[in-house]
């Protein structure tokens, strides 16, 4: 007999939502308020927020509020209607589109209305059955949720292991040359979780050797507009930008706004722009997040000076905590996590802690994401924050520690949270 779906749901809700009833609107889903910065409201109360990607702190820039507010007085959100192969292409995409190709020094760009659905739609359009896409292990979840509609094989490599990646790229290569495929590498820039670049330089030298043949494919969300001397990512940073051939980048992170991008050579962008179905099936970009967004460009390639104050921010904060004994991982890059050891409950009460005691807002992250017995605190600094933000925090931060080593986190008492639904 066939089962009710719902039946089904019912009784899994998913391995984050067997805890909804006990964490939403508080440890899930809670309600950030006020104008986007360092500072916001949290059930009431201002908080020192270090979860908003706000990398360049242009959310509430004044000309960035303002060109969003004139665009939207004379556009509205409705125009373009369609798709942009229909009826939704306009100058100002073009223009968006020919400022990015610019900036970022690749031939063509193919703008997106949105980044997780576009990195999963260029996935799918990009290989074939006959192809073979070889990946880190710590892909973001966009990167999963499109090789899920890939009909071929797929192999995984452990995060950043040159030796994993090797065994994984001989694999790939017997089955292409019965197929007659090709092989796709995809890996990020910067890893959004742990703050550690891809090693681009490494895998690129396995082409250039003449060992591999293959394509490669980053997904520098986190890296755009941050890392780099220009802000191309860290292709630039390696020193290996020309050698991407697609390239993802996001206006979610340093552009504080909505929607994404992806550069390649010319031949390649005119393939993704008649088969990528997420764009060819969607309505286009609303006019004014395309005129914001080239706003928010403008000022990342002629004001410095912002990824200038959100390094000076990192480097500050990333210094203290490792002066002060906490280990922040192998990142290399603005994000900036804080491993340390306790239980579930642990987690939820130092957390419960520092957000109702220390007045400070940032994400927390467990098992399954990280391994048993592991707390991730991950903290995302921005050129709104100041040094006096970053020195509360990291005497804050060793108080927390203090009592956690002391065992102080061990009681369930503070676990119990009253949200109201």
């Amino acid at each position: 007999m066939a089962q009710d779906i719902f039946d089904k749901i019912r009784k899994n809700r998913g391995p984050l939502g067997q805890y909804s009833k006990g964490v939403h609107g508080y440890f899930t889903f809670p309600k950030l308020e006020g104008e986007i910065g360092n500072r916001m409201v949290f059930r009431g109360k201002e908080c020192l927020v270090w979860s908003v990607n706000n990398y360049l702190g242009l959310a509430n820039h004044p000309e960035v509020r303002k060109s969003d507010a004139d665009a939207s007085a004379e556009w509205g959100l409705a125009y373009p209607m369609g798709s942009r192969m229909m009826t939704g292409q306009t100058s100002e995409h073009e223009a968006l589109e020919a400022e990015i190709s610019d900036f970022m020094e690749k031939e063509d760009t193919i703008l997106l209305n949105f980044g997780y659905q576009g990195m999963v739609s260029a996935i799918d359009s990009v290989v074939d059955r006959n192809d073979v896409i070889v990946y880190d292990s710590e892909s973001h979840a966009c990167i999963l949720d499109g090789m899920r509609l890939h009909a071929g094989k797929r192999f995984v490599f452990k995060h950043n292991d040159m030796e994993s990646f090797d065994k994984q790229m001989e694999r790939a290569t017997k089955i292409v040359n019965n197929t007659g495929g090709g092989i796709l590498v995809i890996t990020e820039g910067v890893f959004g979780m742990a703050g550690d670049q891809g090693r681009l330089k490494d895998l690129i030298e396995f082409r250039k050797s003449g060992k591999y043949n293959f394509r490669i494919f980053v997904d520098d969300a986190h890296g755009f507009g941050t890392v780099g001397q220009k802000g191309q990512g860290a292709g630039e940073e390696q020193g290996v930008h020309d050698e991407i051939d697609i390239l993802f980048g996001t206006f979610a992170k340093s552009m504080a706004s909505i929607g994404a991008f992806i550069c390649a050579e010319e031949n390649i962008v005119e393939f993704l722009r008649y088969n990528m179905r997420s764009q060819v099936f969607a309505k286009s970009l609303p006019m004014p997040l395309v005129v914001g967004a080239r706003k928010r460009l403008e000022l990342l390639r002629t004001q410095p000076e912002h990824k200038a104050r959100l390094w000076e921010v990192a480097s500050t904060l990333q210094k203290g905590l490792v002066e002060n004994g906490f280990d922040i991982g192998e990142t290399n890059s603005c994000v900036t996590p804080v491993f340390l050891k306790g239980s579930l409950a642990e987690a939820t009460n130092l957390t419960f802690d520092l957000r109702e005691n220390f007045n400070i807002f940032c994400s927390i992250v467990i098992y399954p994401v990280v391994p048993k017995d592991v707390i991730m605190l991950r903290l995302i600094p921005t050129a709104a924050h100041t040094l006096e933000d970053v020195q509360y925090t990291i005497e804050t931060f060793s108080k927390m520690k203090a009592k956690l080593d002391a065992g102080e986190y061990q009681s369930e008492e503070m676990a119990a949270v009253e949200v109201d639904k």
